[in-house]
């Protein structure tokens, strides 16, 4: 028995559909909510709402030591997106405080306004793609995660397959 992506219930056979461009394996229930993909090797001449052919199948980088099953995976542009650190407020904060500047003397050092500044370092927003950099560059620090979050925390091996994608989900103000 296989878990449902998205529902959890468990079903025999289940189905890989695209919802919102994630191919995910679902129970006959779920099939509702996405578009039915062509797996396997038979070729038929049904099309579906979105394309499944693989330009990059053998640039496949997924290198999980897992056993059996297909382990392809589809870079797409989020792979090449930096993301965000979940401490960024408390790095632009102990960064400017280092420097021996007020929130409103950088702000007027980067052409930003104050306000900008002072939500920033409680967290209440996330900076624009051009204000990190001027951040970063100013104060000489990183915003971004560092280090990959590789495919292995994602990979389904035998301890975390009865995972669904909301037992994987950190909010912050969590404590774990």
């Amino acid at each position: 028995m296989v878990q449902c992506e998205m529902c959890g219930a468990e079903t025999s056979s289940p189905k890989t559909v695209k919802v919102e461009g994630a191919e995910l394996d679902v129970c006959g229930d779920c099939t509702d909510f996405g578009t039915e993909v062509e797996t396997g090797s038979s070729e038929s001449t049904t099309s579906t709402k979105y394309s499944t052919s693989s330009s990059s199948s053998s640039s496949s980088s997924a290198s999980s030591s897992s056993g059996g099953g297909d382990n392809r995976r589809r870079r797409d542009m989020f792979d090449q997106m930096d993301e965000l650190a979940g401490d960024y407020d408390d790095r632009v904060r102990n960064a400017r405080e280092a420097e021996g500047l007020s929130q409103e003397e950088l702000a007027e050092e980067l052409h930003e306004k104050a306000s900008v500044i002072r939500k920033l370092e409680r967290g209440d927003s996330l900076p624009s793609d051009d204000v990190r950099g001027k951040l970063e560059n100013r104060l000489g620090i990183s915003l971004t995660e560092s280090g990959d979050t590789s495919d292995e925390e994602w990979s389904s091996s035998s301890d975390s397959a009865g995972l669904t994608l909301g037992d994987k989900v950190r909010r912050k103000g969590d404590g774990s």
